[in-house]
């Protein structure tokens, strides 16, 4: 997961000029700006009900539509934990409560020193081998507190050394 930048109404506008030649280019625009700017930031709302002549209620309709869409900065780390079927049948409800209380942040939001985000997702597509935790887009299977704890201490580690992100 590489470093957001700081919100540019003027790098938001050449995202936007990037694709707005794409059939349903809102889509395409969201995902480029959340990958820049690490988030879809109140001041891009107007922006792109401008430049796609739609109206501001259409964007925010589809920013808060879609889950995968953040309104703020997420962590450093962002820890996916799935809650479908095959995953809660092998224990994800017990982790979710141990990650919890372990990062001290409830789902969907991030840690007070800005380390983690913490997302429960639908599927993470690893069913044979859950319940499965995502972290930065890694994906590991068969994850249960013990392990979850060394995957996200090393982190942890990584960022309080200055070492990779």
């Amino acid at each position: 997961m590489s470093v957001s930048q700081p919100w540019s109404a003027e790098r938001a506008l050449s995202i936007v000029a990037e694709h707005a030649h794409q059939r349903g280019a809102l889509l395409p625009i969201l995902h480029a700006l959340q990958d820049t700017f690490g988030c879809i930031d109140e001041e891009a709302i107007p922006l792109l009900a401008g430049a796609l002549n739609l109206s501001r209620a259409d964007v925010h309709g589809v920013v808060s539509f879609y889950h995968d869409f953040r309104r703020t900065r997420p962590g450093r780390h962002t820890v996916k934990i799935c809650r479908a079927e095959a995953c809660q049948a092998m224990g994800a409800d017990a982790l979710l409560d141990h990650v919890r209380r372990r990062l001290t942040v409830d789902p969907h939001g991030t840690t007070a020193d800005g380390v983690f985000t913490v997302e429960p997702v639908f599927c993470l597509g690893n069913c044979a081998l859950s319940p499965a935790v995502m972290i930065d887009g890694t994906l590991h299977g068969r994850v249960g507190p013990e392990r979850f704890d060394a995957l996200t201490a090393e982190l942890r580690d990584q960022t309080q050394t200055g070492g990779a992100r």
